[in-house]
């Protein structure tokens, strides 16, 4: 048997910042950063990397002032690029990443570190006392975590929340389903759950940010359809069992009525083979799913 690489890692902790034109609170970040990690117990070394998505405001500049190690996007690549960037480069296996807008408490990194010897990944919930989600989006994220939980099969407390300790060895794993946009924390939560890996969630606050938010209201789709992909790609049975259902009922409820009017209409008969058809898809689907996450469990 091959050795596991992390096991010849030293013991320390890395932190990737992704940042795109952050000049106003990326400073404060990496300084706050660094004071948390003085309190984390039980990690010799650590290393904090901003990673710069092509910002045109000096947050480079102003992150190797601050003393954090820079690697620089020729562009903007997004969220989840600069992300996998940081893990690329990140020396050590355990690796925690936060924002750099001052939404996040980088007090709370010390407590997650402790709970990151025994779960794969630990996510920062935003469910503490001080949270500061703008009202427009409370109701959005709470329609995506309800259709998350249902479909991963457990409770989620928080679907994206960007400060969390992650295993390289996680990451690396599931680097090929990660999107390059603001998804990545998306897709590794489903990704993780859905293949039983164990995750852990704290309580955090969560302030409100510094600058101008990068989200957009589009995005509640692009996230919807995501979670979806993700749930198909690990658990079709989750959509296609009650996809099915759903026809396959519309088809009773109307061949019910045809009985009673006398008159047997092929409505009712599409409603029986669309259910039949998504159920076939469905068992099909989740025989490929099986084979392909057997041949490419690490």
């Amino acid at each position: 048997m091959s050795a596991d690489p992390s096991d010849s890692m030293p013991c320390g902790v890395s932190v990737v910042i992704p940042a795109f034109n952050e000049c106003g609170a990326i400073e404060a970040t990496v300084a706050e950063v660094r004071t948390a990690l003085s309190k984390a117990a039980g990690y010799s070394e650590s290393e904090i990397i901003v990673v710069d998505d092509g910002s045109s405001d000096g947050t480079a500049e102003l992150a190797e002032k601050a003393g954090a190690k820079v690697i620089r996007q020729p562009h903007n690549r997004g969220y989840g690029a600069a992300l996998k960037a940081g893990f690329a480069k990140a020396r050590f296996e355990k690796v925690v990443i936060t924002d750099a807008d001052g939404t996040y408490p980088s007090s709370a990194i010390p407590e997650m570190l402790e709970f990151a010897d025994r779960y794969e990944m630990v996510v920062g919930a935003r469910i503490g006392e001080n949270v500061a989600i703008p009202r427009v989006r409370r109701f959005p994220k709470w329609i995506l975590r309800q259709l998350a939980s249902y479909l991963a099969g457990r409770e989620i407390p928080d679907l994206n929340s960007g400060l969390r300790v992650i295993d390289r060895s996680l990451e690396k794993r599931f680097e090929h389903l990660l999107p390059s946009g603001f998804s990545f924390t998306t897709t590794i939560t489903l990704s993780a759950l859905c293949n039983d890996r164990l995750v852990y969630y704290h309580p955090i606050d969560y302030y409100a940010r510094i600058g101008e938010s990068k989200i957009r209201a589009t995005h509640f789709f692009d996230f919807m359809l995501l979670v979806l992909r993700t749930i198909v790609y690990f658990n079709p049975l989750k959509v296609f069992i009650p996809l099915g259902g759903l026809f396959f009922g519309l088809g009773l409820v109307k061949f019910t009525y045809d009985l009673f009017i006398g008159n047997l209409s092929e409505t009712a008969v599409l409603g029986f083979l669309g259910g039949a058809l998504l159920w076939s898809v469905g068992l099909l689907s989740d025989q490929i799913a099986r084979v392909g996450l057997g041949g490419g469990r690490s």
